[in-house]
């Protein structure tokens, strides 16, 4: 299907393509984004070091053996607003997020980007009712500190998180969830004054 501004969106599922359908969501939103001069949003790359090109002539060059440098951080960042914004995507197929799947140095990350002023969150589809969350880090430390279980019930999602309306331009609007939480803290400060 093609939607305007060129956007292809590929709806066939099948078990090669299957734990993208976020990815693409988030990227087809953050064109949307940056076309509309709303957002900056990137993927990051993932860094490697390749070992091994084969090619027969520079435009035909295939990398035949890479490693990883590092561990990478999170998936998207960018700017919004003149905030700094930071975030890790995944998806499940239960009820429930399993914790393996984010790394401790993904947690560290975001929770610097918050200590540094930036908005740093993840965002969660759970693929079997297609609801997408978006959990901040805050809230995200907050069970890790409370609760002893390997994952994070879909019930916390819910309750602690914001559910990501999905619709047509952009695909999924997360941004507008950022406003929200940005509202709901000025609020907060200014009912505290």
């Amino acid at each position: 299907m093609n939607y305007p501004n060129g956007i292809k969106r590929n709806f066939k599922i099948s078990n090669s393509n299957r734990g993208m359908n976020l990815e693409n969501d988030i990227n087809d939103s953050n064109v949307y984004y940056r076309k509309n001069e709303i957002a900056v949003i990137y993927k990051k790359p993932t860094p490697i070091t390749i070992n091994k090109v084969d090619y027969k002539n520079r435009k035909d060059a295939v990398i035949t053996e890479a490693h990883f440098i590092i561990p990478s951080t999170t998936d998207y960042n960018g700017i919004y607003k003149g905030n700094y914004v930071d975030f890790e995507a995944k998806e499940t197929k239960k009820d429930y997020f399993p914790l393996a799947n984010i790394h401790n140095h993904q947690i560290e990350h975001l929770k610097k980007i918050k200590n540094c002023g930036g908005i740093g969150f993840i965002i969660v589809r759970f693929t079997h009712n297609n609801e997408t969350y978006l959990l901040e880090i805050d809230k995200l430390l907050n069970f890790l500190d409370n609760s002893k279980r390997k994952s994070i019930p879909k019930e916390y999602f819910v309750e602690n998180g914001y559910l990501i309306k999905q619709g047509y331009n952009p695909c999924l609007d997360y941004l507008s969830v950022i406003d929200k939480i940005r509202r709901d803290e000025n609020e907060k400060n200014l009912e505290e004054k």
